[in-house]
């Protein structure tokens, strides 16, 4: 049992560092403040549905994978 947590904490870590590499970055949002935000584009009106939230929605659920499998094996 010990062997298989320890691995799928290894998986699950993998994962979150892909998942996090994979988001892009917010430097525009620095630029965005200074000269104004433009919030109308189809991107701001849809944005539950691009695939900036499916990353962000793929790295909360192995955060708390990862954290529920630290503490059960921390327990064992």
């Amino acid at each position: 049992m010990k062997n298989f947590l320890l691995a799928l904490e290894a998986i699950l870590g993998i994962a979150i560092i892909i998942s996090v590499l994979l988001q892009p970055s917010k430097t525009d949002a620095l630029s965005g403040l200074i000269q104004g935000s433009k919030n109308e584009t189809f991107f701001s009106k849809n944005k539950a549905r691009t695939k900036e939230a499916m990353l962000v929605k793929v790295t909360i659920i192995t955060m708390t994978l990862f954290a529920v499998n630290t503490i059960t094996l921390s327990l064992i």
